[in-house]
């Protein structure tokens, strides 16, 4: 019994609720870091020779990554999304800009019910 209430309330709209919180803040937060890194630190490595942001942000956006990463395997898992919904999600996290209409598009689907 209470492994049925531990699955039961890990499934629960309030726990899918908080792991779609999670990821959209990541999702935002590596999308960010992205474009900051590809658009300005990049840049500026390579044109003006300045490789310190380029060394912070891509470290950084390499481990936030990682925990983007974890946050949509988690709400993949408790939403149920189909494999090839969650592949290109995460998939989409890895080109500037295009991570903000995979989130929107993932966000959108699971407010109307629908998998992803």
């Amino acid at each position: 019994m209470p492994a049925e209430r531990t699955l039961s309330s890990r499934n629960s709209d309030e726990a899918i609720g908080q792991a779609m919180l999670r990821y959209r803040v990541m999702a935002t937060v590596v999308g960010v870091l992205l474009i900051a890194l590809i658009f300005v630190a990049v840049p500026l490595n390579h044109l003006a020779d300045v490789p310190e942001p380029s060394t912070v942000l891509g470290t950084a956006h390499g481990w936030l990554y990682g925990l983007f990463f974890l946050s949509a395997v988690d709400l993949a898992l408790r939403a149920k999304w189909t494999l090839k919904g969650f592949l290109l999600t995460v998939i989409a996290g890895t080109v500037p800009v295009l991570s903000f209409f995979a989130e929107r598009r993932a966000t959108a689907k699971m407010r109307a019910g629908e998998r992803v």
